[in-house]
This record gives structure tokens, sequence and C-alpha cells, in this order.
């Protein structure tokens, strides 16, 4: 194959073609075609020559050129493509470092082994512009809805159609056991698109809470239009969803909207996802509250939030709670999923079974401790008093309420109480200093004897041992673990030290011992209240 006149246009017809049938710019053909014919063009002439082609995009006409670069004595390294100050007099007028000289060459004939080889380099180019093609058109597509045509299964996965491209919708993202047949039409949520060596991949989703959400855009207009707003979705696929939604609207009911007239809405979303049953709950931003909506159709009678844990118990009437449970605990969990808490349910009974044995265990810790009968130690306990320091510490008047108590008592109460704490606090530092904890820790502000020997039996000894703890270390917190919460135990966690105290003490533990500056502390509060106050205007 020689580039002659007679087969000028004929490569950028070609070019054209390749364009038009790959959807890709001609440009890129173009130039993937001056590489290939570059590359036949070295192997005739030399690989170290540096030889470049340049395709007229008008007439076709390919011009091979030889370029050298002007360089420093010492910096020559390659003869055919690189010349010295010297050399380049005999070619040029005044020539400096970094100038180039540029020579045309005559054209190569290329033979069959070279002409595969252009092929190849031209194919190789024209699929990377494809695939760049078509990462650039799916990669906003992300989060969307698409539809498209079956072309096969492959070990469970289905291969989809569309459009410009391929895309995989793996079986753990099917719904059930969905089936489908070459051709079949299908609708899936575009979960993510990612550039990879052997092109563009477009994973797709049927099984994703997005999906759901994004078919009810489709169906209901209020939410299109932003005047309801899908707060979280949770689903089982295939089996049963919760979907929790408001309204900014006071005339328009966010339930009835997405039900729709005789629950056509829905029901269309249904219809999609194979039969799933959807319960539709109004969202609310207390939380007990949207709790109560979540476990429908069960009936709650009480709600206990623990916020700092991300607890909540639930109490309902014995006849409600195989409901609120559900079939193999599927309401409770997707209930859990929708508010982002973990939920305990018991019935009322066993609620009042735990009641009566916290009150025991109170009513006995008063008994040994303050030296009390039964009686009066059940006063104090249903009173509200839950532990020594209240008894100790409270002031004298919430102590006289109680029936029976006079001033007497209850400076007796609180002389017992105060001397038991003392005594604990005592043996506590002995047995800490006996562990070999430095004055250091036990001097620390804001840890008191039992705190200091929890810390001792965790090898916690210096003020160097406090400061290189992690606050979660400290005062305990929880990690998601394949989607389950997994309780994190804290070294001072018994003592109902917060997260937030857990930081300041380490962190005054590290300025202390100077590893930290205090005014670098100041400086980044300053920027997280400025942060919050932009946040403000902002809101």
């Amino acid at each position: 194959m020689a580039i002659t006149s007679a087969n000028q246009l004929e490569l950028l017809q070609t070019a054209e073609a390749v364009a038009r049938e790959k959807m890709i710019d001609p440009g890129l053909v173009v130039a993937a075609m001056e590489e290939s014919l570059a590359r036949a063009a070295k192997s005739r002439y030399g690989s170290e020559m540096d030889i470049r082609v340049k395709i007229d995009r008008k007439t076709g006409r390919a011009t091979f050129t030889r370029v050298r670069t002007v360089v420093a004595d010492e910096d020559l390294e390659n003869y055919q493509a690189e010349m010295t100050v010297d050399q380049a007099r005999q070619y040029m007028a005044n020539p400096e470092i970094g100038d180039v000289y540029v020579e045309e060459v005559p054209p190569v004939e290329m033979g069959r082994i070279a002409a595969q080889s252009a092929k190849q380099v031209i194919l190789q180019k024209v699929r990377e512009a494809e695939r760049d093609r078509q990462y650039e058109e799916f990669k906003d597509r992300a989060g969307t809805i698409i539809n498209g045509q079956v072309k096969r299964e492959e070990y469970g996965n289905v291969i989809v159609d569309v459009g410009a491209g391929e895309a995989i919708l793996r079986r753990n993202e099917k719904i059930g056991r969905e089936s489908y047949r070459p051709n079949d039409r299908i609708r899936c949520y575009v979960k993510d698109v990612r550039r990879e060596p052997r092109g563009p991949q477009i994973f797709l989703s049927r099984t994703a809470p997005e999906f759901m959400a994004e078919l009810f855009k489709m169906e209901v207009p209020e939410i299109y239009d932003g005047i309801i707003e899908i707060k979280a979705v949770a689903r089982d696929p295939g089996s049963r969803a919760k979907i929790a939604v408001i309204s900014y609207d006071n005339s328009i009911d966010p339930v009835g909207a997405c039900v729709g007239m005789r629950g056509s809405r829905v029901q269309a979303v249904v219809n999609e996802l194979q039969g799933e049953k959807i319960d539709i709950i109004p969202w609310n931003e207390d939380q007990p509250t949207f709790l109560v909506n979540a476990l429908q159709p069960a009936e709650v009678s009480k709600v206990v939030l623990d916020e700092e844990a991300g607890k909540i118990e639930v109490v309902v009437p014995e006849e409600q709670l195989s409901l609120a449970i559900g079939r193999r605990g599927q309401n409770v969990r997707l209930a859990s999923q929708l508010t982002g808490l973990d939920i305990d349910i018991m019935t009322e009974a066993e609620e009042s079974a735990r009641r009566q044995k916290e009150f025991e265990s109170r009513t006995k810790l008063f008994m040994e401790t303050l030296d009390l009968d039964e009686f009066f130690a059940q006063l104090l306990v249903s009173e509200g008093f839950t532990n020594l320091e209240e008894v100790a510490y409270v002031e004298q008047d919430e102590l006289l309420v109680i029936d029976g108590v006079d001033e007497g008592t209850a400076e007796e109460l609180q002389a017992r109480a105060r001397d038991y704490l003392e005594a604990q606090a005592k043996a506590a530092l002995e047995n800490a200093r006996a562990l070999g904890v430095e004055d250091s820790l036990v001097n620390f502000e804001g840890l008191t004897p039992q705190m200091v020997e929890a810390l001792a039996k965790d090898g916690v000894k210096t003020l160097e041992d406090f400061a290189t703890c992690a606050d979660w270390e400290l005062a305990g917190g929880w990690t998601t673990v394949d989607g389950q919460r997994v309780k994190d135990d804290g070294i001072l966690e018994p003592f109902d030290v917060s997260l937030e105290e857990a930081q300041d003490m380490v962190m005054t533990a590290r300025v202390m011992l100077g590893w930290v500056d205090p005014e670098d502390l100041t400086a980044d509060e300053g920027d997280v209240e400025d942060a919050a106050d932009e946040e403000e205007a902002g809101a």
C-alpha cells in the first residue's frame, strides 16, 4: 500500500465512515491514521528517527516529515532525532538549543505486515475513543433510571443494551428470582459508572432503595416538583418496603399524593417491583414519633430513646408483638433501616419486669451502702434516686419531700453516702497506685479515683498513655460492620463520660505535655464556629 494521489481522498472517506459508524469525532480517526502511518514509516526508516505524519483534512494528502531537535553537546544521545548546534548550522542559520529542524521525507511503501500493524493501531485508537464517548455519555446518568433491552444472561448476570453501549445487572441486584429472555425490555437504576481498562462499566440495580425513590418521582408529580420530598427508603427487595415522605405544602397530604386515586400511583411502582408491598409513612423530625409511624401497622404503647447510643426501646401490647416484629423480623428491620436506629421491641409485661428488676437492684444498693431498711430504701428509689452520688450531693430540700424525712434524717443520709463514697475513692486510689499509676495521671483534673483505677487496669498509667488514647477508647461508641451496628466498650464508659468530654480531656493532656499548641487549638475552634455561622446564614 502506497500513499499516492489515487487513494488520498480514500483516507478521509474511510475516516468519515468509521467515525459515523462509531459515533465519534472524525478527527480522532484521522489522528489514529497519522499515528499508524508514522509507525510504519519508523519501521522503514529506523525506529530511532522521529518520523511524523500529517494528513491534510481537505485533500487527504499525507505528508511524512523527519524532526530533529537541537541539543547541547553533552546531552546528545539519539543521533537520529537530535543534533548539536554545530551540526544544525548546516541546515539553519543561527540555531539555538531547543530549535527543531523539519524535513520532508518520501512516503513509504507499506508491506502486508506494516499495513496490518497500522490497521491494529487505528482499531485500538477507535476503540479508545468509543469508550471515552460512552463514559462521557453515561457518567452523568448515574443515579437515574434507564431503559434498556436484554441482550443475554451470563451466570445469572444480565447484559443490557442501553443504546450506546452495554450495561450489567448483577445477580444480587435483581429482585427475587427475576429471569429475563433476550430482547425483553427492562428498566433499571444506574448505580455506578466506572472507567476501567476494558472500557466503561455501567452497573445497574433493581434492588437499590434509590430505584424505588426514582420510580415514585416519575409517578408522583409533586415529588418531581419538590413539593413532596422522600426522606428515607428501606427495602426488602421483592417482598416489602417502607418509604418516608414529607410535604412542604400544608394543603397536600404526602401519603395520599403518593398513593394516588384508588392507589393508581403506588400500584404502578408495585407492578414495576414485582409486587413488592410498600408502606408509605409520614416523616417526622421527632424520632420517637417517626418510629411509631415506621412500625405501622403495629400499635406502640411507649418509646424510650437513647440518642447517644443511637438505640430506641419500643413497648407494645402483647397482642401487637408479632405484628411489630413482622415475618422473620422484617417489619422491625425495615423500620430500623428507615430511622437509622437500633430498635429493641418488648411487651408491656417484659418492660414491667425490667423496671421491677431495676427497682429491686437500686433498693438493694441503698440498703447495703447506707444501712437502711427495705421500706426506706424503696422510698428513695420511688422518689427517683438512682445512685449514691445523687443522695450525697443533692439539695437537702429534695430529701425533705420524702415522707418521714426531717432535717436530721436528711443530714444523716447524706453523711453516710459521702462516707461510703470517700471510702470507695480511697480504696480505688490505693489499688491504682499499687498498679503503678503515676501522680501526673492521679492529679489530672476531671478523673476520679475510680476512673484512674479503671485506666490503670487497662494499662493506662501515665499522662502520656492517657494522651495517646482515642476519644472512643475512653467513652465507647458504635461501629457499623457489614451493615450491623457493633458496640465498642469504653474504659470510662461506666462513669458516663461522653464522647465530647473524652475529647476535651485527651486534648487537655496533649496541651499539658506540649504535644499541641493551645493557640492552634483556639484557631481550629474559631474555624468551626465560623463554619457553623456560615451554615446558619446560608440556611
